[in-house]
Formats: structure tokens, C-alpha cells, sequence
């Protein structure tokens, strides 16, 4: 699904990053944190968020994610501080508020809150953002992976959808353009 999002966004002398402004809705959900509070997309309205769906058994691609969002918020300095990143579980299963509180905050606490909600809820936020995801084959001790998209998504402090960052795009591009967004937010 991300590959057909691809085709619907465009590259310009403006962005690094594929701009999806027009294409994707709003940040807009119901949700609870990752302190067991429930919470909705206005709730993060006034900062850039950076939106990614995982899950916290993740082996590989969402450690490696979240790593390289942590250079993103180490190379803004003082305008870390407009910025969210939000970790929205496609796992909700196994990810429990307190499972994703432990996992972003391994990786910090400051600017990353974990999110998840019912199967039915999760479903939905990510056929609204296009994101796909498949639970694997449990294995003999009952464990299993979930295959998922990659994307982040960078919304601004209104909460519009402006960028897409794959994993082929380095901290400094996404850097780069956050920093645009947090400058020019319309």
C-alpha cells in the first residue's frame, strides 16, 4: 500500500521527502497511550508528529525505525522540543500500554508515546493512512512477527499530512524537511 501512496506523491525542489500534503487525511483518531489514557489526534495539535506503526517485538525494521528517529531528534536541537513521535502499535494484542511505554521509552521518553487500541480501532487508523500489516504464523512456542509497513509519516502542528520518509531516506533529509515544517507549518 505505501508503494501505491508513493505514486500518488510527488518530489519537488521544495521537499526531500515525498510530499503527501492533499493525499492523506488529517491526524485523527481515538486512542489510549501508553499510560493507559485515552487520547485523539487533536490531543497532539500545537507540534510535528512523526507517525509510525509497529509493534514492540519487533526484531529488526521498528528498533532500527525508531534509532533513526532519534537522530532526527538529536539533529533538530531546540526545535527537538515542537516535535512527537508517535509509535502506534500494530500489534495491540501483545502491546499494552505498559509494553509501549517501556519501548519508547527505551528509546526517549521526552519526545516518544507509545499508542494502541482495539484490533477494530487499529484496522481502521491504518487503512485510513494506508498502512498495511499481517500477523505471521505463530510459531511452537506461540510467537509470531507482524509484517508492516515502514513509512513514517510527518503530520504539522495543525495536524495535516505534509511527508512521507521511507527507510531510504537518511536523519539529515528528514531533518532537513521537519525542520521546514516546523518553520512553515501552512
Amino acid at each position: 500500500m505505501v508503494a501505491t501512496l508513493a505514486g500518488c506523491t510527488r518530489h519537488d525542489a521544495h521537499w526531500q521527502l515525498a510530499d503527501v500534503s492533499g493525499h492523506l487525511p488529517d491526524l485523527d483518531f481515538a486512542l489510549t497511550d501508553d499510560l493507559g489514557k485515552p487520547v485523539d489526534g487533536a490531543s497532539f495539535k500545537g507540534r510535528a508528529s512523526l507517525v509510525y506503526f509497529g509493534y514492540t517485538h519487533c526484531p529488526d525494521v521498528c528498533p532500527e525505525t525508531m534509532g533513526r528517529l532519534m537522530q532526527v531528534i538529536g539533529k533538530l536541537g531546540p526545535d527537538a522540543s515542537k516535535v512527537r513521535i508517535l509509535f502506534i502499535t500494530v500489534d495491540p494484542a501483545r502491546d499494552t500500554p505498559k509494553a509501549l511505554h517501556d519501548y519508547v521509552g527505551a528509546f526517549d521518553p521526552q519526545h516518544a508515546l507509545g499508542l494502541t487500541g482495539s484490533d477494530a480501532q487499529i484496522e481502521s487508523l491504518a487503512k485510513r493512512y494506508r498502512i498495511a500489516y499481517q500477523m505471521e504464523k505463530r510459531d511452537a512456542r506461540g510467537d509470531y512477527e507482524v509484517t508492516h509497513s515502514s513509512a513514517v509519516y510527518v503530520f504539522d502542528a495543525q495536524g495535516h499530512a505534509r511527508l512521507l520518509a521511507t527507510d531510504h531516506d537518511s536523519p539529515d533529509t528528514i531533518a532537513h524537511d521537519l525542520r521546514r515544517v516546523i518553520d512553515d507549518p501552512a
